[in-house]
């Protein structure tokens, strides 16, 4: 189907005002009269002039007609009507007579359904048409506590609308949004209907909110799983221990198996990101070495070293 621009036709801008198109309208249509015009194709041009007019003057038909615009457009630069697109305005008379009707172009008939009386035969159709609104999408950052723990939180969003002369206007909206506790990066909250309202009656888009997670200082996530790198001293490594280690919202007590190893990993069943099927928290164990050593502790470092003079902790590099 080929696609009429309504706003080239009459010379005015998708913004243009009702006086605007009215203004507009008035001048071409002296200019392009058939009665009195000299210009080439005037007959045709005075018709796609009386067609673009009734769509724009009309509210409902503009608004619809935005839609139609934004939406029907394809990449190979072709037209075509959003999947259940339907008008609600239909052709509302005006004072055309049917012989009038009938010479409204086919993108007309079809998008708006014909002329006064249409019901029957072809291209006289009417139907009662409607279009489902837009869905919405806004991010929502949140701190590692707060997904953990679920949260109530403003988000604010830009819904379009049709506004009282029928033109697609953008207007900000804002809710209050609850958080479940344990989503994830990425993941997706959808609110019924709080989308963009819907066209002849349909139902409103959706809402859909996508969590980002804000950096934290001490944990990252990975999936459901929170990790933490936790230092020991050397000590305790070599000869086991007992330390705390944190949470999100508390500490625990984990033990360092005898021989630990720098980069050795702890894994706390069921202390991640909860749901489910809670993750666990994974604790990086990372041996920390003293600044600064008092002369008793080189001397026993000096000791230590003579004792472990076989272990080559570099043997894997066969160096």
């Amino acid at each position: 189907m080929d696609f009429k621009d309504y706003y080239a036709v009459l010379g005015v801008s998708e913004s243009a005002s009702p006086e605007e198109i009215k203004k507009s309208y008035r001048k071409l249509a002296r200019k392009y009269h058939p009665d009195v015009s000299k210009e080439e194709n005037a007959d045709e041009k005075f018709k796609d002039l009386g067609e673009a007019y009734e769509v724009l003057k009309d509210p409902e038909k503009r608004a619809e007609y935005d839609q139609l615009r934004k939406y029907g457009a394809q990449a190979d630069g072709s037209f075509q009507p959003p999947p259940g697109w339907q008008s609600a305005s239909g052709f509302g008379g005006g004072g055309y007579t049917d012989a009038d009707a009938r010479q409204f172009s086919d993108f007309f008939e079809q998008m708006f359904g014909g002329g006064p009386g249409a019901g029957s035969g072809a291209g006289g159709f009417r139907q009662s048409m409607r279009m489902r609104g837009e869905d919405v999408h806004a991010r929502l950052a949140l701190f590692l506590e707060e997904v953990f723990n679920g949260s109530e939180k403003q988000v604010s969003f830009t819904v379009h609308e049709a506004d009282e002369q029928g033109r697609v206007v953008a207007r900000q909206k804002t809710l209050k949004v609850k958080i479940p506790a344990g989503m994830r990066e990425g993941q997706h909250l959808r609110l019924k209907g709080q989308g963009s309202p819907g066209y002849g009656g349909a139902a409103a888009g959706d809402l859909l909110i996508e969590i980002e997670l804000a950096p934290h200082p001490l944990f990252s996530v990975e999936g459901r799983d929170v990790v933490v790198t936790v230092p020991v001293a050397p000590w305790e490594a070599a000869l086991g221990a007992t330390v705390t280690v944190p949470t999100v919202g508390s500490k625990v007590n984990v033990k360092v198996p005898k021989g630990t190893s720098s980069g050795r990993k702890l894994r706390l069943k069921g202390k991640g990101l909860p749901g489910k099927h809670p993750g666990d928290q994974i604790v990086i164990l990372q041996i920390a070495i003293p600044e600064q050593h008092s002369a008793e502790a080189e001397k026993l470092y000096e000791q230590l070293a003579e004792a472990e003079k076989a272990f080559n902790p570099r043997s894997k590099l066969h160096l």
